[in-house]
């Protein structure tokens, strides 16, 4: 992940309220009451016994999404690829790897998913493939051949050197290609914005291959929507035409994208890996995620609340400020329907709320936030019942220090957490060894469990609009407890912090507010008690 090195700076008033996308004409409307729920195949759930996840496996635990109340499901790559990077590098854009599954099984998916009223969506890896693809294995038989980024032996240093990012090729192909990250990513060439007599191998964005690239990332997006996928989480989104000051090359190419999905699959949406959405939503996409790179700060909205002294954190030392404040002025700048996508980890961050320094009695807190705050939620698989990041795992197929939480979903109290019923030394990647693991077999039994608190809340969200993306949002307090009110009914406040603490609210309806989830929360007059680790939904009616 390349940092974009946006960076917004400012405050707006509050409260700031949204207009609902589903208004909007010309704009998929379902993302804005989405809850997006992302799969690891390869952890979810295997039905094959071979000990790594497969599409079946998604298709079986469809009804415990369901009943979660997601309604989009975001699955990481199934495609064909050697596994240099965990799938990420792609020997077949329309085909699905044998230990995954079949094309048979991508349709059974979306049908079943659909009969459940969730979506799926899928990685659009556009930026490189794997150096086994035929794309790459033919242009290192053509010294004409521009699908990727080449640089002819003339075109480098004398003294034998190569340019950074660049591999010399493994022949018969003289000269050396630009890669994307490991060396058996190479780059797709979609040009660079502009020409550099020092580089004297870049093209722009008009040469035929970066012209060619762009028809065939259509064509595969295509496949998969004619399949009955709904949209596409794009990696790297803001990393593939080169050199581009602003990105304003990038946002054509992906407003190019965005007018061709609009005339030929309208129901379809794009989320950018970008995590910028005041960048990205402008150029094309339907939605962004904050994340721990790139965008305000460089991830600043995303680390304050997570990682980086964070405010969902026991010493109560964080603040919320940072994170409300780039969520008010990204809101403003992204001018037209589009969405903030907020998550507490994925694949790639290899981070978990129950990370090793929360404590399982901090989680509460985070999910009445997160499941409140008007952006998009979207959980990582096993978040929902609190699984832990596992230190000192094996390196699997180009993790490098991501695998701490790509451990498998633990399902039940059988062999492997319910995950397979292969020998535990075949599993993809080991379980949690802990005996105590959670799981979601014994959390559907437990009433007081994350897992049905969490279900709550989501169908809370579900149930009152003011609640979810396109609700007026007005805060109170960004400091311990963070308190807001949405839609001028819901009270929320919150106290991540091991200390109870006290905040004062304007409102004359609050000595008569009716708790909906609370964990201990006391109102006198106009102040608010949180106990720690607390928080309560208050319906001021």
């Amino acid at each position: 992940m390349i940092g974009t090195g946006a960076v917004l700076a400012g405050t707006a008033a509050l409260p700031i309220s949204r207009v609902s996308p589903a208004a909007a004409s010309g704009q998929p409307s379902w993302l804005a009451d989405a809850v997006l729920y992302q799969v690891y195949p390869q952890s979810f759930a295997d039905t094959d016994g071979d000990g790594i996840g497969d599409l079946r496996g998604i298709t079986e635990h469809l009804d415990h999404l369901a009943w979660l109340g997601v309604t989009a499901i975001w699955v990481n790559p199934v495609f064909p690829s050697p596994f240099t990077d965990a799938g990420y590098d792609i020997t077949d854009y329309v085909g699905v790897h044998p230990r995954y599954g079949a094309q048979e099984d991508v349709a059974e998916l979306v049908t079943a998913a659909r009969a459940r009223g969730i979506r799926v969506l899928f990685d659009l890896v556009a930026g490189h493939t794997s150096d086994q693809h035929p794309w790459f294995l033919q242009s290192l038989q053509d010294n004409t051949d521009s699908r990727y980024v080449w640089a002819t032996p003339d075109q480098l240093p004398p003294d034998g050197s190569l340019p950074q990012d660049f591999v010399a090729s493994p022949g018969p192909r003289e000269g050396a290609f630009l890669k994307n990250y490991y060396e058996t990513q190479p780059a797709i060439n979609y040009g660079y914005a502009r020409m550099n007599p020092d580089e004297p191998w870049r093209q722009p964005v008009d040469a035929e291959g970066p012209k060619r690239n762009r028809e065939a990332m259509r064509e595969v997006m295509d496949h998969w929507l004619k399949l009955g996928v709904s949209g596409f989480r794009c990696d790297l989104a803001a990393t593939l035409v080169k050199d581009d000051p602003g990105w304003v090359e990038t946002g054509k190419l992906w407003g190019e994208m965005r007018a061709w999905l609009d005339e030929n699959h309208p129901d379809a949406v794009m989320i950018a890996e970008w995590g910028d959405p005041a960048t990205s939503v402008p150029a094309g996409f339907d939605g962004d995620f904050f994340l721990p790179v790139n965008g305000p700060g460089d991830g600043a909205p995303w680390k304050s609340l997570w990682q980086d002294n964070p405010y969902f954190g026991a010493d109560g030392t964080g603040s919320a400020k940072t994170f409300v404040d780039a969520w008010q002025q990204t809101e403003q700048t992204i001018g037209r329907p589009g969405h903030i996508l907020l998550p507490s980890a994925n694949h790639d961050s290899a981070l978990r709320l129950n990370n090793g320094v929360r404590t399982p009695e901090e989680i509460p807190a985070a999910f009445a936030f997160w499941l409140t705050w008007p952006t998009v939620p979207t959980l990582y698989y096993g978040e929902e019942i609190g699984m832990r990041l596992i230190e000192g795992l094996p390196d699997v197929e180009g993790s490098a220090g991501r695998q701490n939480n790509r451990t498998p979903m633990q399902w039940n109290d059988g062999p492997n957490a319910g995950f397979s019923t292969a020998p535990a030394d075949k599993l993809y990647i080991p379980q949690d060894p802990d005996p105590n693991r959670p799981t979601v077999a014994g959390q559907l039994a437990d009433q007081g469990s994350l897992l049905n608190f969490v279900q709550r809340v989501i169908a809370l969200r579900k149930n009152h609009p003011e609640l979810g993306s396109g609700g007026a949002v007005e805060v109170f307090h960004d400091g311990y407890p963070l308190t807001y009110l949405r839609g001028d009914r819901f009270l929320i406040t919150i106290n991540p912090s091991r200390e109870q603490v006290t905040v004062d609210v304007p409102d004359d309806r609050l000595a008569e507010a009716r708790p909906v989830e609370d964990s201990g929360v006391r109102v006198e007059r106009k102040t608010v008690t949180v106990p720690a680790f607390g928080y309560a939904i208050l319906d001021l009616g």
